[in-house]
C-alpha cells in the first residue's frame, strides 16, 4: 500500500474499459423492457414516459416500506402534507392544520377521489394512518412516536400523539404515510394498485420486473401531460445507462458514476443530495464492541481516496453524518470527543454491503485495503439489498456500508438519527445502545422547529460520532439521466419527486 499512494487507479481504469465493453451487452439486456417507444403526443403534452429505476419493489409496493418512495416518485400516492424546497410543511391532501397541545386537527381537501372512484374522506385518512401506526415494523418516520387518528367530520380529522410532537406535519409528509382507498387494505397486506389519489394510477405490476401506470383524468390537481408511465426495474447500473444512450428509456434513475463520464453531458443532471455513505460498526458484538478498535477503524479510513478514486470527484467528503445539502450543519458542527485507537492485532472482521448501488462494492474493496493496512483481517460479503438487509439489521456483520438518506422521510434529520442510532431505532445497524446518544436524540426530537432544533440535531450528531458507531464516508449527489425528448422531469434531492404533472416525453 505504501508504495502506491493511489491503489485504486489501475483497477478503476480497467473498470472503465470493461464498462465500454459491456455496454452493448447491457443494451441487449434491457431491449424489450418497454412496450415500444413513447407514443405520439396526446392531450396537453406527450405520450407515455419510459422510466428505468434502480431498485425493484421490496415489499410488493407497500407504502409501509421504502417502496412508498416509488409511489411518490410516480405521482401515484399522496400524503396529507408535502414539503417545499426549504423543507417546510405545505398543504397537499390536507388544506390546513392547527395544533392544540398533543392534538393536531387537519382539514381535508374537497373533491378528491381515489383511483377506484371512491371519495377521499376523513375516515379514509384515519384508516391509512391507523394502519401505519400499528404496523410491525412501523414506518421509520414513526419511530418513537405513538399516534391516534380520529375522524371528527367528513373532511376533518384529529391526530393525537402520546407526547408533544412539534414536527407532526413534517412526519405526515412521508410517502410511507400515503393515504390510500379502503380497497388497499386486505388483511396484513397493503396494495396501492388502483388505490392512490395522484395524477397517475397503477394499473399493473409485474413482480420485481415492471409496472404500468395510466393517467388518472379525474385528478384533483388537473390533467397530467403524459398519458402514462412504463416502469422497468433495472438493478444493473450499466444497463440503465445503456438504456438512456440507446433510446430505450426516457428517464433513468441513479446513473452510476462509472457511466456518467461516458454519457452526453446534456443528458446528465447532478444535484447534491442529503444522502450519506457510512460505514456502520457493530457495537454489540464482535471486535467493534471495543471502542478502541472502532477508533482504529475510523483512523484507518481515508474517505478522500474513495471520493476521488471510486466517485471520480462526484461526491463530497463527509465531515459528519449531515452533509452540504443541509447548509446550516457545518456552521453548527463541533468536534466530538472520541476514544483513543488501539492496535487491531489482526482482528478479523466481515464487512457487508449490497450491489444495488453500483459504487458500493468498489467502496468495500477500498475499505478492505485500508483496514487491512491498519492491521485488520477483512472479509467482504456483497449481495443484492433484498438478500442482505435482514442480516444487517440483525447485527450479523461486524461492519456494514450503507447509502442512507438523512432527511428523506420528514425533511428533518432528527428522524434519521433516531432511526439509525437510538437504542429503539428500527434501522439501528450499529446495534448502538448509548444513554448519552439517546438523551441527545430525545432532546432534539422534543425541540420546536427552528434554530434551537438545529442545534439539538447537531448535538445529537456529535454524540453519535463520539461513539465511533458510524464512520461517515461521503455525501452523494443525484445523477439522473433525462433523454433529449423529455420535458419537466423533477430533480429532487430528497428523492420524492420524479414524474410530475408537467413531465412528458415527445
Amino acid at each position: 500500500m505504501s508504495e502506491n499512494p493511489h491503489p485504486r487507479r489501475r483497477p478503476l481504469r480497467r473498470l472503465r474499459r470493461l464498462s465500454l465493453l459491456v455496454t452493448g451487452a447491457a443494451a441487449t439486456l434491457i431491449t424489450g423492457c418497454f412496450s415500444g417507444g413513447a407514443t405520439s403526443a396526446q392531450g396537453d403534452g406527450g405520450g407515455r414516459v419510459r422510466l428505468a429505476m434502480m431498485q425493484p419493489p421490496r415489499s410488493g409496493l407497500s407504502p409501509l416500506s421504502d417502496d412508498a418512495f416509488k409511489l411518490s416518485r410516480w405521482s401515484s400516492a399522496e400524503t396529507l402534507v408535502k414539503l417545499d424546497k426549504g423543507g417546510d410543511a405545505r398543504p397537499a391532501l390536507a388544506t390546513g392544520w392547527r395544533q392544540n397541545g398533543r392534538t393536531w386537527t387537519f382539514t381535508l381537501r374537497q373533491g378528491v377521489t381515489f383511483h377506484d372512484g371512491t371519495a377521499l374522506t376523513a375516515h379514509s385518512a384515519v384508516t391509512s394512518l391507523t394502519t401505519a401506526a400499528g404496523a410491525s415494523p412501523k414506518p421509520r418516520i414513526l419511530d418513537g412516536v405513538d399516534l391516534t387518528a380520529r375522524a371528527t367530520r367528513s373532511h376533518t380529522l384529529t391526530v393525537t400523539t402520546a407526547g408533544p410532537d412539534p414536527l407532526l406535519p413534517h412526519r405526515l409528509s412521508s410517502p410511507q404515510l400515503s393515504i390510500l382507498a379502503a380497497k388497499a387494505y386486505r388483511g396484513k397486506t397493503v396494495s396501492p394498485v388502483g388505490a392512490g389519489t395522484g395524477p397517475f394510477e397503477i394499473v399493473a405490476v409485474n413482480g420485481v420486473a415492471s409496472a404500468r401506470l395510466d393517467r388518472y383524468d379525474r385528478y384533483w390537481g388537473g390533467k397530467a401531460k403524459a398519458s402514462g408511465i412504463d416502469v422497468r426495474f433495472v438493478p444493473d447500473g450499466t444497463a440503465r445507462a445503456a438504456a438512456l444512450r440507446s433510446g430505450e428509456a426516457d428517464i433513468v434513475e441513479a446513473v452510476p458514476v462509472s457511466q456518467a463520464g461516458l454519457m452526453n453531458r446534456k443528458l446528465i443532471t447532478e444535484v447534491p443530495m442529503p444522502r450519506t455513505n457510512t460505514l456502520y460498526l457493530n457495537t454489540r458484538s464482535g471486535p467493534f464492541k471495543d471502542a478502541g478498535l472502532r477508533a482504529a477503524a475510523r483512523e484507518a479510513v481515508d474517505a478522500r481516496q474513495i471520493v476521488t478514486g471510486v466517485y471520480e470527484g462526484r461526491a463530497d467528503v463527509a465531515r459528519g453524518l449531515l452533509g452540504p445539502a443541509l447548509p446550516w450543519a457545518a456552521a453548527l458542527r463541533g468536534a466530538p470527543e472520541r476514544a483513543a485507537a488501539t492496535d487491531p492485532r489482526g482482528a478479523r472482521i466481515t464487512i457487508g454491503t449490497f450491489t444495488d448501488r453500483a459504487e458500493l462494492p468498489e467502496v468495500a474493496q477500498v475499505l478492505q485495503q485500508q483496514l487491512q493496512a491498519a492491521g485488520f483481517r477483512v472479509t467482504l460479503d456483497v449481495r443484492e439489498y433484498a438478500h442482505i438487509e435482514a442480516d444487517a439489521l440483525a447485527g450479523k456483520f461486524d461492519a456494514f456500508i450503507l447509502s442512507r438518506a438523512t432527511v428523506l422521510d420528514s425533511g428533518d434529520p432528527a428522524a434519521y438519527l433516531f432511526s439509525d442510532f437510538a437504542a429503539g431505532g428500527s434501522f439501528n445497524i450499529s446495534q448502538l445502545a448509548d444513554p448519552a446518544v439517546d438523551r441527545a436524540l430525545n432532546t432534539a426530537a422534543q425541540t420546536p422547529a427552528g434554530d434551537a432544533r438545529r442545534r439539538g440535531v447537531m448535538n445529537a450528531e456529535a454524540a453519535v460520532l463520539s461513539t465511533d458507531a458510524a464512520i461517515p464516508l461521503l455525501h452523494e449527489r443525484v445523477i439522473q439521466g433525462d433523454a433529449a425528448n423529455v420535458t419537466g422531469a423533477a430533480h429532487d434531492p430528497r428523492e420524492r419527486e420524479l414524474i410530475t404533472l408537467d413531465t412528458f416525453a415527445r
